[in-house]
């Protein structure tokens, strides 16, 4: 959901260096970044490494930009002697040299990210674009992204366009409330009585929790994330829970059906014009009524 942000930092032609998890760097690889940071989640290491990528690179004046709310975000750039623009939340404004109030109203974690994004290039006196109208993430997926993607199918004997991806796993808690959609083995199998062919390609961490979810789904292998986007892509339709694969589904520009029940659609809901989206932060949709919205998107 970051992408048009870093989409409006790199059309100023300023260089851009990303400081991300480390699985961000085979999914952004499409980008002409000018440096890539891996961050560990420790903001004593993140601070450390930061320094040391700054003082090796010497860019001249470099300005910050977070878009996490978090104060260990805000402290990894402060003491690594960046100067930073972000949200005052969690008492952030003290650290930050550019601390900016949210906007009022509902908005979508994109269009959130892209005002702080815009307005932090206000302040630093460097143009701006806005947001398209258009809901599109364009994440660009290199040629090696497709390759492995066509391998992977190809092992499992697949073909472009004729499979339907689930997903069926989602990591964490929500607000003490479980991600994942009840029903995806009646799916399966409901798809597969009508000879569709369903798969799925987990992380190893969730594989297992995959298999009990959705015991009669083919399992691929996993792919790296630029892979597994491209994957999504070359799918029939993408099945999921509002989890990361809904959002690298809407990155890649796939067709996807993305199921809530204890998160909000309008907030963290996939950013793209190809994504339909069934219940809401208080329900998840039925078995029944998720099957009649497949027909309607399935050829």
């Amino acid at each position: 959901m970051s992408l048009p942000s870093l989409e409006a930092l790199l059309a100023t032609q300023i260089p851009v260096v990303v400081c991300a998890r480390p699985w961000a760097r085979d999914l952004l690889s499409g980008f002409d970044l000018a440096g890539f940071i891996e961050m560990k989640g420790r903001w004593r290491e993140d601070r450390a490494t930061v320094h040391a990528y700054r003082k090796r690179a010497q860019h001249r004046h470099p300005h910050g930009l977070l878009l996490p709310d978090s104060l260990s975000s805000a402290m990894v750039f402060k003491f690594a002697g960046i100067p930073s623009a972000g949200y005052r939340d969690d008492g952030r404004s003290l650290i930050l040299r550019w601390p900016m109030n949210k906007p009022g109203g509902a908005l979508h974690a994109v269009q959130s990210w892209h005002h702080v994004t815009t307005q932090a290039l206000k302040r630093w006196g460097v143009p701006t674009t806005p947001l398209p109208s258009r809901r599109r993430l364009g994440l660009p997926l290199t040629e090696r992204h497709q390759a492995e993607a066509l391998d992977a199918i190809a092992k499992a004997g697949l073909e472009p366009e004729r499979f339907i991806l689930i997903a069926p796993t989602a990591t964490g808690l929500h607000q003490g409330k479980v991600k994942v959609w009840p029903f995806y083995d009646r799916l399966a199998r409901h798809l597969q009585a009508q000879g569709r062919t369903v798969v799925m390609c987990p992380p190893p961490a969730e594989a297992d929790a995959a298999k009990v979810a959705a015991p009669t789904a083919q399992l691929l292998s996993p792919l790296k994330l630029g892979a597994f986007a491209t994957l999504t892509r070359l799918a029939t339709l993408v099945v999921c829970n509002d989890s990361g694969v809904s959002h690298l589904a809407a990155a890649a520009g796939a067709r996807q059906l993305t199921l809530f029940g204890v998160t909000q659609p309008e907030r963290t809901g996939p950013w793209s014009e190809t994504a339909s989206c069934l219940g809401d932060a208080h329900a998840w949709p039925s078995l029944d009524l998720t099957i009649e919205q497949l027909q309607t998107l399935l050829p």
